[in-house]
């Protein structure tokens, strides 16, 4: 399957000089993961895949969590760049659609604001099922607006800025999961600035057999 294109490659990889300023991953990213992370508390796992983990900050986090090996993966260079820094990994440039990992190789399939990026929705979540082991966890962490016209106008004005992007609601969230062959468990809205209109939710699901 062939990558994104250049030109989204080259967004992410301008974002990667900014994603690390502690005003910004405080006020946007901290909360998220500081959530995720408690889910990963809950139960024990050993093969953690972080899908479009950015500059490595949450995955160097779940490793102080996870007894076992916990591995980064983005589709951008100068993200990863930054991630190789960090004393864990290893890292991985590969888009979400396409995994190079062998399937059931997961126990836990984390993404965390970074799943409206993602060009194809309902095959990234096809992708996640097959990495992970039956019964495995997803963990997705993403802004559901309240209301779908909320969602499709966010959609259209990153479109004609040139960075297609699409954040579901969160009964549509639960349905792609669940048509994807996992059983929603819950979602959990993070408390963090800016999340009136535009909470960011975390959804658990298991992998059915």
């Amino acid at each position: 399957m062939p990558g994104p294109p250049v030109h989204h490659r080259a967004f992410f990889d301008l974002w990667s000089r900014v994603y690390d300023v502690p005003i910004v991953q405080w006020t946007v990213y901290r909360p998220v993961h500081q959530a995720v992370l408690a889910e990963l508390r809950a139960e024990p796992a050993r093969r953690v895949l972080d899908v479009g983990c950015g500059t490595g900050i949450l995955t160097a986090s779940a490793g102080g969590v996870v007894d076992g090996l916990v591995c980064g993966f983005d589709l951008s260079f100068g993200m990863l760049e930054r991630a190789t820094h960090r004393r864990v990994g290893p890292w991985v440039e590969a888009n979400a659609l396409a995994l190079p990992v062998r399937a059931e190789a997961a126990d836990v399939v984390v993404s965390t604001e970074a799943f409206h990026w993602f060009s194809d929705h309902d095959a990234a979540l096809r992708e996640f099922r097959r990495v992970l082991v039956p019964g495995g966890r997803l963990i997705v962490a993403v802004v559901n607006p309240r209301a779908g016209a909320l969602a499709r106008a966010a959609g259209e004005w990153f479109a004609r800025a040139g960075q297609p992007a699409y954040w579901p609601t969160r009964s549509e969230m639960r349905a792609r999961v669940e048509a994807a062959g996992f059983s929603v468990r819950r979602q959990r809205p993070v408390v963090r600035l800016f999340g009136v209109s535009f909470p960011t939710v975390v959804t658990v699901a298991r992998r059915t057999e």
